[in-house]
């Protein structure tokens, strides 16, 4: 799976640029503008870490660091054009995990978001997810229950997965198309399509099994 991040940046050719730059990287990019759009996307979920300016029209990106660090240990890269002691003390203080003061290069970001990844990642992720009596092996790229082998296409299975990795919790068509077909595909309609044939298929397994349940104006949860 490739990281997901949330960029909050105000500053338009900033942001288009990071952005740009970070999906050649082969990283997955949601960009927002401000904190309340900010606050939207971590609220959700399904990112792995965020890159977070201070400078936010809204207000200012350590009360929303603040905020994020009461709730979550995410990791959270700072970068901003302020660069006294006294600012990149306050923002690592808060929880930052680094703090980037601008200009900066693009490579130099992505080192350190790597490195931020690295640090963060627990050191023995479970190659395999269990949600009820499914069993999803993310190292074959396989899903079973009850000893009844799933077989499904490669979109199908990296569906499953994102839901399998977050059991019990709404995300989002809109995160799902991003996270599975990447930020440039914009039809919709393929991740209800696409939940659909999952659905048949975890229906034709033996009972008890997992379901995908749609949260009507919010998105879709995967129940044991």
């Amino acid at each position: 799976m490739r990281p997901r991040l949330a960029l909050i940046e105000d500053d338009l050719d900033f942001a288009l640029m990071c952005r740009s730059y970070l999906e050649r990287q082969g990283f997955i990019v949601t960009w927002v503008m401000d904190a309340r759009a900010g606050r939207s996307v971590l609220r959700d979920g399904a990112v792995d870490l965020a890159v977070l300016d201070l400078g936010l029209p809204d207000g200012s990106g350590l009360e929303l660091l603040r905020a994020l660090r009461s709730a979550s240990r995410l990791p959270v890269i700072v970068v901003s054009g302020r660069g006294e002691e006294a600012d990149r003390v306050a923002g690592l203080e808060i929880g930052a995990d680094d703090y980037l003061v601008k200009p900066f290069s693009q490579r130099e970001l992505v080192a350190r978001i790597r490195a931020v990844l690295r640090r963060s990642q627990p050191p023995d992720e479970p190659e395999v997810l269990l949600v009820g009596v499914l069993r999803v092996d993310m190292g074959a790229r396989q899903a079973s229950a009850a000893g009844v082998l799933l077989t499904l296409r490669p979109k199908e299975y990296a569906l499953l997965e994102t839901l399998a990795r977050s059991p019990g919790r709404v995300l989002s068509a809109e995160l799902l198309l991003h996270q599975v077909w990447g930020a440039s595909w914009r039809q919709p309609a393929t991740v209800t399509e696409h939940v659909y044939r999952l659905r048949g298929k975890l229906a034709r397994l033996p009972s008890p099994a997992p379901r995908i349940t749609t949260v009507r104006g919010y998105g879709y949860r995967l129940d044991p």
